[in-house]
């Protein structure tokens, strides 16, 4: 799908990867609605980037799920693209998971998603289209001690959005992933859990990425409809 003058969603808009990827699509024509809790924070880059629309979201909450699309629809009248990015982290092994932290985490991680596509595709549908890109983790293409919880919900979301994407063919929805590796943001900051040392767990440390290269895969898939992208 060609960028310029899509209506584009991107949730967790106001660091790391959103805000790299809102940055990104402005920057080739999209008019991006700005998906985040943080509302001083994408106010702030609503002033910055051109045709571009504050949503104050918790994707926790499900009726803010419900009023982010609700609000775009009545303010464009379509969503060309929803990019799913907002989600958190967890570390620890799995003997000592939290399991009311992991119910939390997959509320974010997995079932906000879900919330949000089941949203956008009856627009979709009547529109005759558009594009799902969910973010995923390199962490499924991998066994790594110390991300078992996380790991899962990306897992889980890798399932469900190939899936949907086969479900969705028929609609000309395109529903794609990307799989970035750790990347140079606050992730650890905000994840559950201190992160483990790799360095001396005898196994490679994941690689670590600007948030502006992840930017640009996601540009790569909207616009070739891949079902899947890593970040290389």
């Amino acid at each position: 799908m060609d960028i310029k003058d899509k209506i584009i969603i991107v949730t967790g808009a106001s660091q790391g990867i959103g805000l790299a990827t809102a940055k990104n699509l402005s920057k080739l024509g999209a008019k991006i609605v700005l998906s985040a809790r943080s509302k001083d924070v994408i106010e702030a880059l609503e002033k910055e980037l051109p045709n571009s629309f504050a949503i104050v979201t918790d994707m926790h909450n499900p009726d803010d799920i419900t009023n982010m699309i609700r609000e775009t629809i009545e303010r464009y009248g379509r969503i060309d693209i929803l990019i799913n990015n907002a989600g958190q982290g967890m570390y620890g092994p799995v003997e000592k998971i939290n399991i009311e932290q992991y119910k939390e985490l997959m509320d974010l991680n997995v079932y906000s998603v879900v919330r949000a596509m089941q949203e956008v595709i009856p627009y979709m549908r009547k529109q005759g289209g558009g594009v799902i890109v969910n973010i995923s983790s390199g962490l499924t293409k991998m066994y790594l001690p110390g991300v078992s919880a996380y790991s899962s919900t990306k897992y889980a979301l890798n399932a469900i959005s190939l899936i949907a994407r086969q479900e969705l063919e028929k609609d000309n929805i395109i529903v794609s992933i990307i799989e970035p590796n750790m990347t140079a943001t606050n992730f650890t900051k905000n994840s559950i859990g201190s992160r483990p040392n790799w360095d001396n767990s005898g196994r490679p440390a994941p690689k670590i990425d600007p948030p502006e290269k992840v930017a640009h895969v996601i540009e790569k898939i909207i616009k070739s409809g891949e079902a899947e992208l890593r970040v290389e």
